[in-house]
C-alpha cells in the first residue's frame, strides 16, 4: 500500500493525496474521499517518505537525569500530552543522572535528521553539556535550570524555600537543612541560598556542621538526618531539598524517639502524593512541574517552526503548602 494507490481508490491524483497528508488544501470532497480511503485501509505514510518531502522529522529529543523521580514524571506528562497534541513524537532518553550520558545523547540529538527539537531537563551542567549544546542544529529548550542564553523554562526554587523557611522558623530558633549537591544551580545551590537568606533575616546563624548535603532518597535522607541529630541533638526545624529526603528524616526523627512537630519541625520540596500519606503530612512546595513540561514543549514548538532562534525564559509561581510537620 502506497500514496499511489490511495490516489487511485480515491479517484484523486498522487499530489493530491501528497497535499492532503502534508496539510496543504485540499476541496472538502477529495478530502473526504483520500480520507474514507485510509481509513479503510489503514494506510500510514512512510515518515521516511515524508522526512524527505518536508526534511522534517516529526521527533523530539527528550534527555532526563532520572525514570523514577516525581517531579520528572510530572514534567513528562505534560510535555508529551503537549507534543503529543502538536503531532511530534518523542525519542525519552533516561541518563540514570550519568553526566557523560546527557552528553553522549546531545552529540547524537546534534547529528543530521535524528530529532526536529531536544528538550533537557537539566541537573547539573557541565562546559561538556554547552559545546554540546551548542553543536545542536535543531531548537533546544532546558527545563528546570535558568541557563544564560539558552531557552529555558525553570521554577523559582530560591524564593520558594526563602519562603518555607521563613514559616518553619515563627517556631523555631535552631534549624538545620539537607540539601543536594550545588553542582545542580536549581535544585542545589539556590534552595540552600534561600534556606540561609531566610535564617539571617530571622537573625540565625546555623552553622557548617547544620548544613548537610544529601541525594535525592529516602535512604541519604535518613542517614543525614541522623548525623545531624547525632552532631545537633538540640535541633528543632529541619528544611530538606526534596521531599524524598524529607520522608527519610522524618523515618529517623521517629526511631530517635523525636516528636514531629512537636521536638522537631521538618519540610519538604516537591509536593509528591506521599506528602498527604505520611503522618504528620509534610509541609512542602507545589511546583507547577506538570505545567513546566507543557510550556517547554509549547517553547520549543514555537522555536521548530521559526527559522530564526531568539532564547527565551519562563520562571513559574509556586504554592507553600503548610501541612502537619511544622507547628
Amino acid at each position: 500500500m502506497d500514496i499511489t494507490t490511495v490516489a487511485k481508490m480515491a479517484g484523486v491524483s498522487r499530489a493530491t493525496v501528497s497535499r492532503y497528508l502534508n496539510d496543504g488544501y485540499v476541496s472538502s470532497e477529495k478530502r473526504r474521499a483520500i480520507a474514507r480511503v485510509i481509513k479503510e485501509t489503514g494506510y500510514i505514510p512512510s515518515r521516511q517518505a515524508k522526512q524527505l518531502r518536508t526534511g522534517k522529522t516529526n521527533l523530539v529529543g527528550v534527555i532526563i537525569p532520572k525514570i523514577n523521580s516525581a517531579s520528572i514524571s510530572r514534567m513528562v506528562e505534560g510535555l508529551t500530552s503537549q507534543l503529543n497534541d502538536s503531532q511530534y513524537q518523542i525519542l525519552l532518553a533516561n541518563t540514570d543522572n550519568d553526566e557523560k550520558l546527557e552528553v553522549d545523547y546531545l552529540r547524537l540529538f546534534a547529528e543530521k535528521n535524528h530529532v526536529d527539537g531536544v528538550i533537557l531537563v537539566g541537573t547539573v551542567l557541565t562546559s561538556a553539556h554547552e559545546r554540546a549544546m551548542d553543536e545542536l542544529r535543531v531548537p533546544l529548550v532546558v527545563l528546570g535550570q535558568d541557563i544564560e542564553g539558552r531557552s529555558c523554562v525553570y521554577n523559582d526554587d530560591y524564593h520558594s524555600i526563602r519562603d518555607i523557611t521563613a514559616l518553619a522558623l515563627d517556631h523555631a530558633t535552631k534549624p538545620a537543612y539537607i540539601g543536594v549537591t550545588e553542582r545542580d544551580l536549581a535544585a542545589g545551590r539556590a534552595r540552600h541560598r534561600g534556606f540561609l537568606d531566610a535564617c539571617e533575616e530571622y537573625g540565625l546563624e546555623v552553622s557548617a556542621s547544620a548544613q548537610l548535603i544529601a541525594d535525592f532518597t529516602v535512604e541519604s535522607g535518613y542517614l543525614s538526618c541522623e548525623r545531624l541529630i547525632e552532631s545537633h541533638p538540640d535541633v528543632d526545624t529541619i528544611i530538606c531539598a526534596s521531599d524524598s529526603i524529607a520522608f527519610g528524616a522524618m523515618s529517623c526523627l521517629r526511631e530517635y524517639g523525636r516528636s514531629i512537630p512537636d521536638d522537631v519541625q521538618v519540610t519538604g520540596t516537591g509536593d509528591s502524593e506521599l506528602t498527604l500519606v505520611v503522618t504528620p503530612t509534610l509541609t512542602t512546595v507545589h511546583h507547577h512541574y506538570k505545567t513546566a513540561g507543557k510550556e517547554a514543549a509549547r517553547m520549543l514548538v514555537d522555536a521548530m517552526g521559526k527559522t530564526t532562534r531568539i532564547p527565551c525564559e519562563i520562571r513559574l509561581g509556586y504554592e507553600v503548602l503548610a501541612r502537619g510537620s511544622i507547628r
